[in-house]
């Protein structure tokens, strides 16, 4: 069984009509692996309750008050635009809490049954640095969970995988500074939001930013995967693995030029179970529903395997 993080509310954060980010992206997921021939083998869970679980402690450790405040007056207002692609519905600031929290019951699974998790959350959370958000993102769920596990007995350094075409800059710039934190994220180069330069390594060698050059299909990620990123994960000895699993790097993705198909996603997997099984997937990007859907169930099913 694979535990699959979900809830209906995650619908209510409204990004506005024509907006790729848009909760059809999740219907899509999950009408998907509701019809696969595994689908016994997904158990589903939602979410701890935000009045269960207090994320604010967490929140700030992460981002500054003023930001967190100014999402939530932002959406408390009705809603509004915190940058130019990023909008903020009435819901918005505690659906993002919720969906802080569902990460977070991804690394207490995953440390529970010392098996992979998935979380099928929105909004995204790579791009949103510690003062602001952008690029869809509110709070930066990889690096608040990676916080998160650093807590609990027995993990000491946590890895953070980020294979969406985006680099995910939020999330360097929260734990390039952390020694127990390693960050490593192929991206398409250049691309938005123009960060995530090979030569950005950390303040102790817990950075690896790999570009890769628009059109690269799995050709070219499969040498990376086994020549640079599995060597750093491997050096670095995670107790937990981290996947800021997006997947516009899809031929088919609206938003950027990577060439890859979705069953590529199921061979990434295999890397990542080679290190080891104690792995985290959160969704970030993906945006052409169809490809979207059918590389989260590549994903689930190589864990399975």
């Amino acid at each position: 069984m694979l535990p699959v993080i979900y809830s209906d509310e995650f619908l209510k954060h409204d990004t506005g009509r024509f907006h790729p980010e848009r909760s059809e992206r999740l219907t899509a997921v999950v009408k998907a692996l509701k019809a696969v021939p595994w689908a016994d083998k997904i158990e589903w869970q939602l979410p701890t309750p935000l009045e269960t679980r207090p994320v604010m402690p967490l929140l700030e450790q992460v981002h500054t008050r003023r930001y967190i405040e100014t999402v939530r007056e932002i959406a408390t207002g009705g809603g509004g635009m915190l940058d130019a692609d990023t909008p903020i519905s009435a819901n918005s600031y505690d659906i993002a809490l919720l969906a802080v929290s569902a990460w977070l019951d991804g690394v207490d699974e995953v440390l529970s049954i010392n098996n992979p998790a998935f979380v099928l959350a929105r909004p995204p959370g790579h791009h949103a640095e510690r003062n602001t958000g952008m690029g869809f993102c509110l709070f930066s769920n990889a690096a608040i969970a990676a916080y998160y596990a650093l807590e609990k007995p027995g993990i000491q350094r946590v890895a953070i995988l980020d294979w969406d075409v985006h680099h995910g800059n939020g999330t360097q710039e929260i734990v390039e500074s952390d020694a127990r934190i390693a960050y490593c994220s192929l991206h398409q180069s250049p691309c938005y939001p123009g960060t995530g330069s090979s030569s950005e390594q950390g303040a102790y060698n817990n950075v690896l930013n790999l570009p890769m050059p628009t059109g690269s299909t799995l050709a070219d990620y499969q040498p990376v995967f086994e020549q640079k990123v599995m060597p750093f994960l491997k050096d670095f000895q995670p107790d937990l693995l981290i996947v800021s699993a997006g997947y516009d790097a899809n031929a088919a993705d609206p938003l950027a030029g990577i060439a890859l198909q979705p069953e590529d996603y199921g061979l990434f997997t295999k890397y990542c179970l080679q290190l080891t099984r104690r792995i985290v997937f959160g969704l970030e990007g993906g945006y052409h529903l169809a490809a979207l859907a059918l590389s989260v169930a590549a994903t689930i099913e190589s864990c399975l395997a």
